[in-house]
């Protein structure tokens, strides 16, 4: 497996495996991948990721977002990663974490957010592997397909950006 910066010629690959995610009901409350054009801007520059087998097929992908337009949080981002069905329980979505972990470092991130369904224990299981915490929990946070969905908050503060 390879790890590459996620650019637009992956995008095809990469909205397949969203879109997978979404048809699961426990990835995310959006029910539509956008276009590529709209999905960059919604993310961060730097630290965007796809693992690749050798062949070259997109076997998941991370990135961030910002979590807020102030400078002050300039150094925090909410993490976005998805693993394609076939690749799960492999190994690839801790490489991938643990890879854009140290990109988002690299770039003066100081903590980075998740937030989970609360059903989604694979996803919260991998983020607590990588150094994550609970922060929280948010009841009734918002509907997904008519039903009201909680979510698990979690974070991982870098122990050297930001630490002193």
């Amino acid at each position: 497996m390879t790890i590459l910066p996620l650019l637009e010629a992956h995008w095809p690959a990469v909205k397949a495996i969203y879109e997978a995610g979404m048809a699961t009901g426990n990835a995310t409350f959006e029910t539509q991948a956008p276009a590529w054009e709209a999905w960059d801007k919604a993310h961060l520059g730097h630290s965007r990721l796809v693992a690749m087998d050798e062949t070259g097929t997109v076997l998941g992908w991370a990135a961030l977002s910002p979590v807020s337009g102030r400078c002050v949080y300039g150094g925090v981002a909410e993490i976005s990663i998805y693993i394609a069905a076939e690749a799960r329980g492999q190994g690839v979505g801790r490489q991938l974490l643990q890879a854009l972990i140290a990109e988002s470092e690299a770039h003066g991130i100081w903590t980075l957010q998740a937030g989970t369904f609360q059903e989604n224990t694979a996803s919260i299981g991998l983020h607590t592997q990588a150094g994550f915490r609970v922060i929280g929990y948010r009841e009734r946070i918002g509907q997904h397909h008519g039903v009201w969905r909680n979510t698990v908050q979690m974070e991982r503060r870098s122990p050297t950006i930001g630490a002193a």
